[in-house]
């Protein structure tokens, strides 16, 4: 049978020489060093392709409110105030269509799963939740994207949210998420979240342990009750910042215990950066967690966006090549090993993280391919490599072809 397209000459992550990827019918049908058929034909001249990048922790409810809120003193209590004064005016229209905006900024980036964090509290009501419901139904044709819903304002103390958060899993949320240190109990709304969790078989996704005090957290209560909930696999925290302050022996003990019991580790590397240690006039931390030392011991790990041009994070681009190269940066990771961990932070880290079929390049896999501007992993992080062209089951989802040189005709000539 005939293909619909051929990559020809692709590198692949695991492969030591470019391989041909033939398509039929939005499946992956063969991966070969040469395939000998006609068909239409994109050459990659061994450049890189990927099944596309994974963000696994992005808050599209919230994205793009520059302008909106004011804030002066950048810390997280600031942030989370603000946010929470300007969603009392969101309607279901706005928020989709700044959501909007930020996936399309994130599928011209690459990405093409996601999971995003919204909020539901008495203050916004549903609105969240069902104007990004809308966004997931109108762009499946280039991303698939989870919801996970969540109480940013605290829970057990907060009357109303949980019964918010209910009808929310009830009617299509794809997991539930909890943020302990806004609650006063927070053991307690941890323990709320995972019988929520166990009422409707449903993943979670915390944040958690959001400052630089590591004398004490609450990922040893999400620890001991994944345990106690048989939800091994199924739980994953984001930002973890206080990790970043800890002795090895101690990251490695902590590292062995997530390993243990099965929970997954997102660093949120723009927003951690921009809100640990702001006020400090000297001496300020960077306050991002060490994931690739806690990769070591078989931990789940991601890197992610989170906010997007909000008092979280006044700036971004949803790229998610952006965030490793960061994260790279400010852990001082430079050889091709590094790096290359850095990359799978963004692709099959987070796919395991968000317990995704299919992902993946092989024969009978969907032809849900991103191809991009560099050989190999550790290059693409290195030289923030751009996506060439993104595919969905076989279907072109964005193109951007790499720059050219405009020589002017004399150095034209010149050069040949």
């Amino acid at each position: 049978m005939p293909f619909d397209l051929i990559l020809r000459q692709a590198a692949l992550v695991g492969r030591s020489a470019p391989v041909d990827i033939g398509v039929r019918a939005g499946i992956i049908a063969e991966i070969a060093p040469r395939i000998a058929a006609s068909a239409r034909e994109i050459a990659l001249d061994g450049r890189l392709v990927t099944p596309g990048f994974v963000d696994s922790h992005i808050h599209l409810d919230k994205a793009c409110l520059t302008g909106r809120c004011v804030c002066q003193t950048g810390t997280l209590g600031e942030a989370i105030a603000a946010v929470a004064a300007a969603k009392r005016d969101f309607t279901e229209e706005d928020i989709y269509q700044r959501g909007a905006r930020t996936l399309e900024k994130a599928i011209v980036q690459g990405t093409n799963r996601m999971r995003t964090h919204v909020e539901v509290d008495p203050r916004v009501g549903l609105k969240g939740f069902r104007a990004v419901s809308a966004l997931r139904r109108d762009y499946r044709w280039a991303i698939d994207l989870q919801i996970c819903v969540f109480p940013q304002e605290g829970l057990l103390n907060d009357p109303g949210a949980e019964d918010l958060l209910v009808e929310a899993c009830a009617t299509g949320a794809d997991l539930i998420g909890g943020c302990p240190y806004a609650d006063s109990d927070p053991a307690g709304q941890i323990a709320r979240i995972f019988d929520i969790a166990g009422r409707f078989d449903i993943d979670i996704d915390f944040h958690l342990d959001f400052d630089l005090d590591p004398s004490w957290m609450h990922l040893d209560e999400v620890c001991r009750q994944t345990a106690r909930h048989g939800f091994g696999g199924r739980v994953a925290a984001g930002h973890v910042t206080k990790l970043s302050e800890l002795a090895p022996d101690d990251l490695a003990a902590v590292s062995t215990r997530l390993a243990d019991v099965g929970v997954a580790l997102t660093a949120l590397p723009a927003t951690d950066l921009f809100l640990m240690g702001a006020g400090r006039s000297h001496s300020v931390p960077r306050g991002v967690a060490p994931l690739h030392r806690v990769a070591d011991s078989g931990v789940t790990c991601s890197l992610a966006t989170n906010n997007v041009l909000n008092p979280f994070t006044p700036f971004g681009d949803c790229s998610l090549l952006r965030m490793a190269n960061l994260y790279a940066n400010v852990l001082q990771i430079g050889t091709p090993d590094g790096l290359a961990a850095c990359f799978d932070m963004i692709t099959a880290g987070p796919a395991r993280l968000m317990r995704l079929g299919g992902y993946g390049i092989a024969v009978g896999a969907p032809a849900n391919l991103v191809a991009l501007d560099a050989h190999d992993p550790a290059e693409a992080v290195a030289t923030l490599a751009s996506p060439l062209f993104g595919l969905r089951h076989g279907e072109m989802t964005f193109s951007r072809p790499a720059a050219q040189l405009l020589r002017p005709l004399a150095q034209e000539a010149l050069a040949g």
